[in-house]
């Protein structure tokens, strides 16, 4: 065996060993948070095992010569902790067995250690069904699990036959006495599910057996393979251990491999072993030291891992063509994948739906906020009938053909924007409609479902405000965001309460807002002198829906739910300082330089060469200092645009370094020395910008550039410029192209 990372725990809040066993937890059930090539796992059965009784028959196995003898086959003696090397004190491997040389004291100490870490990890596995063998939390029932127990009985047979190595793995020791070899272990049967990727098409998936010492503070991961005739065992190759150690006031996690020559690294399931030594470590330390109730959120909860998985494969193969050819000025490869993987969660929960409910017609659905509209043409394309709302046309619609839907139109939370025949409304990155995706499917009618991917932070009216000052603005939406609901599948109320249900959800959004919210039906009121959050005044209810109500494109305000939303203009403008005239522009630059050097004169045209010995690199100065100091004309037109002066700023970063509120001239001297190996995308642009741009220093400080020409990435003086070399638009491969699914 070898050890092939340790990393000591330290936190001053530290709760040990419970946080292991936690950080245990989301590595066994939530691997793809750590390796992100993994769709996930699924835990297919569980429960409790021992191993078997080995009688003493010689001296303990070593990690000196004596243990060539003993190697099993296929393992020899180099898996020894480096040849021979003795583990140091506390670490994992030889310990001496609680035999008759040790006191009751020490015998009473070990038997208390042993009950504090059952203690700690007796909190089962979120998908576990502990004490219930064969048994757990996942059920999908695509993927029949194999009798672990049967799978468990030949491996135990195999350990007392001879696997002597294998049994002293297990156990963090040489042969153990009876006593200690029959103390009780958690036994997991899980399957391990690998995403697809062009260089690594999509492979079966992998199962394991997870063995949980608690008395060692040990998990093994045992990998299985099938023989000839089909049937399933346990393989040496790419064992490995996570343990956890205690020695002089500190505690260690390590990772161990059992047989190194043989371990075999597929680069996705089995990563190499310095991966596991340091990657995996370090995220384990981290998490045993977490907050682990609100930490790690399962993705795929909801839904079938596996059908995802095959789903998600499917769709990518099927839709890739579409970054190729595609028009908008985004990320192709950001869109296209993202939308499909979310495609591909939907069409699974619907068709886990349809099986539940017993139907055959797919939902309909409709995308409030749709974008470049390609979730709804996949999703129509996969069958089911929808269409697609936003603001804004894109480019990328005329592509889809007739038989995607999509409209241009503002959409606004009213009596008018309802959907009463449609089975789920879609809110993905649906900005200031993301809270109200949830309220227009309630409102539209009772078997009305919902789906929310948040990602920009708006309430009901405006921006999201935090309203706790212990929380991020992030984990703040998020929490937010949960109490809205991000996924209504049914209601938990029955038809008859509807209207005092309405009551209620009038008056949660009535708090968010601060002010009186009009019930449906009603033209909202303006807001009451001193009206408290949470106050309403005057009825609230449900309101009568007219049968048969829809969406209205450009629907007037009548029957507004709640005053001052508004929707996001159809033109949106840009602001963030780039439209801004050049010439106003440098005249920013050069004013702000200027206060930064003490209101030294700054040159307007080309210098010569001039010394840097005394080079002025100026002060800093608070934006706030900064704004106090232009002219009025100039920062009532900075204030326009979006984050003002510090977005213009921050778009000169060859004058100005603005960090903290504060801002100072860039002095290129402290700048880091570029990398050999820098990749080879940052290479490219590097060379192709370079000298394509006239030096700001050489052209307008007092004591020039301080780097000498031939250091500078800037051109000194027009006679070094180079012309700038833009890179070529990608061309659709067909004009007006009509996207069809394969």
């Amino acid at each position: 065996m070898a050890e092939v990372g340790r990393v000591a725990v330290r936190h001053p809040d530290l709760l040990l060993p419970a946080g292991f066993w936690a950080a245990v937890a989301v590595w066994v059930e939530r691997p793809q948070v750590a390796n992100k090539r993994l769709y996930g796992v699924r835990l297919e059965a569980r429960r409790s095992a021992s191993l078997p009784r080995v009688e003493h028959s010689g001296p303990r196995p070593s990690s000196g010569p004596e243990r060539e003898e003993r190697a099993p086959a296929g393992c020899g003696p180099k898996d020894g902790p480096g040849h021979g090397q003795r583990f140091p004190e506390g670490a994992p491997g030889p310990r001496p067995s609680a035999g008759p040389e040790q006191g009751p004291q020490e015998s009473q100490g070990r038997r208390q250690q042993g009950e504090d870490q059952r203690e700690a990890a007796k909190a089962p596995l979120l998908s576990g069904a502990p004490g219930q063998p064969g048994k757990a939390g996942a059920g999908e029932g695509d993927f029949p699990a194999s009798d672990l127990g049967s799978l468990w009985d030949d491996f135990s047979r195999s350990l007392a036959s001879g696997n002597r190595e294998m049994l002293a793995f297990l156990t963090r020791s040489g042969a153990e006495s009876q006593l200690e070899a029959q103390h009780e272990l958690d036994v997991i049967l899980r399957t391990v599910i690998s995403k697809s990727n062009a260089h690594c098409p999509l492979s079966a998936p992998r199962r394991e057996i997870v063995v949980r010492d608690v008395l060692n503070g040990t998990v093994t991961f045992l990998p299985l393979e099938e023989d000839n005739e089909g049937n399933l065992k346990v393989k040496t190759s790419n064992v490995y251990q996570i343990q956890l150690s205690h020695s002089k006031g500190e505690w260690f996690i390590s990772v161990l491999i059992f047989c190194p020559e043989r371990w075999h690294s597929d680069g996705i399931v089995y990563p190499k072993p310095t991966w596991l030594g340091e990657e995996l470590l370090a995220t384990l330390s981290r998490w045993c030291v977490a907050s682990r109730q609100s930490g790690f959120k399962r993705t795929l909860s909801l839904i079938s891992i596996m059908k995802y998985s095959k789903a998600h494969h499917v769709l990518k193969e099927k839709y890739k063509d579409m970054v190729k050819v595609w028009p908008e000025v985004t990320d192709p490869e950001k869109f296209v994948y993202e939308d499909v993987a979310l495609a591909a969660y939907l069409l699974v929960l619907w068709e886990e739906e349809r099986a539940k409910r017993g139907e055959t017609a797919r939902q309909s659905f409709v995308d409030l906020g749709c974008g470049n509209g390609l979730l709804v043409h996949i999703l129509s394309s996969e069958g089911h009938p929808g269409r697609g709302i936003d603001v804004r046309r894109r480019k990328v619609w005329d592509m889809y053909g007739p038989e995607t839907h999509l409209e241009e139109s503002a959409i606004t939370p009213n009596d008018r924007t309802l959907f009463p025949d449609v089975d789920w409304l879609i809110g993905n990155h649906s900005d200031e409609l993301t809270p109200w995706v949830p309220v227009i499917a309630a409102r539209s009618s009772y078997n009305c479902r919902f789906f929310v991917l948040p990602c920009c932070f708006f309430d009901f009216v405006g921006k999201y405000q935090r309203r706790q000052s212990k929380q991020t603005q992030y984990r703040g939406y998020l929490d937010f965001i949960t109490e809205v609901c991000l996924i209504g599948k049914s209601r938990t109320y029955p038809p008859a309460e509807e209207d005092s249900v309405d009551e209620r959800r009038t008056r949660y959004i009535n708090s968010r807002r601060g002010g009186p919210v009009s019930p449906p039906g009603q033209v909202p009121a303006p807001p009451p002198p001193g009206a408290t959050a949470g106050g309403a005044d005057g009825p609230e209810g449900r309101g009568a829906l007219v049968a048969g109500a829809r969406h209205t494109p450009e629907s007037p305000a009548e029957g507004l739910w709640l005053s001052g939303f508004h929707p996001r203009e159809k033109a949106e403008r840009v602001r963030n300082c780039a439209a801004l005239p050049r010439d106003f522009i440098d005249r920013v630059v050069v004013q702000v330089a200027n206060l930064l050097l003490g209101g030294k004169q700054l040159n307007t045209t080309s210098s010569q060469s001039r010394s840097v010995k005394a080079w002025n690199r100026g002060g800093s100065l608070s934006l706030a200092e900064v704004a106090g100091k232009l002219d009025r004309e100039m920062l009532q037109r900075l204030k326009r645009e979006c984050g003002g002066l510090q977005t213009l700023l921050r778009n000169n970063p060859q004058v100005f370094q603005v960090l903290n509120g504060r801002v100072r001239i860039r002095d290129w001297r402290e700048e880091r020395p570029r990398k050999e190996k820098e990749p080879e995308a940052k290479r490219r642009l590097f060379s192709e910008t370079f000298k394509t741009r006239i030096c700001w220093f050489f052209a307008h400080h007092p004591d020039g550039c301080v780097l000498p020409s031939d250091r500078c990435p800037f051109a000194h003086g027009p006679g070094e410029l180079r012309p700038a070399t833009t890179k070529k638009k990608k061309q659709p491969l067909f004009s007006r192209a009509v996207i069809t699914p394969h």
